[in-house]
């Protein structure tokens, strides 16, 4: 995929832009996204850093030291985009913040150790128990 794509939170105070290859799109089942999203799975696309910018607004931004940083909307609390610590050249971004997420596929699971056991969803993909970088 080499194209742009772009995006937002619900409120419209962030726009972003994605630019070049997304080199992986994943549905992740840990407890810490579902948290942090109030939702029972969270897809993210990750792309090069140097692809990704932000076209409007300026997002709040939540540190876990340890792990990453999150980007979210201060105003309608959409959680848009985060950087971990252990891939610092890249950034992810949640699909379902794209203008058209339906032009975005999953290629595998990750987290799968926390998947909730009813949850079924894109059974025919792999999956990994934790996530390999």
């Amino acid at each position: 995929m080499s194209d742009f794509y772009e995006g937002g939170c619900h409120c419209g105070a962030l726009r972003y832009r994605l630019e070049g290859d997304l080199t992986d799109i994943a549905h992740c089942h840990c407890s810490i996204c579902r948290r942090v999203s109030g939702g029972l799975v969270v897809t993210w696309l990750t792309l090069p850093r140097s692809g990704f910018r932000w076209l409007k607004g300026r997002p709040r931004m939540y540190v876990a030291p340890t792990t990453c940083s999150r980007f979210f909307c201060g105003d309608c609390g959409a959680h848009l985009a985060l950087s971990t610590v252990h891939s610092p050249q890249t950034i992810d971004v949640t699909v379902a913040t794209l203008d058209h997420p339906e032009n975005v596929r999953a290629t595998r699971h990750i987290w799968t150790s926390s998947r909730l056991p009813w949850l079924h969803l894109d059974e025919q993909l792999p999956g990994e128990a934790e996530e390999r970088l």
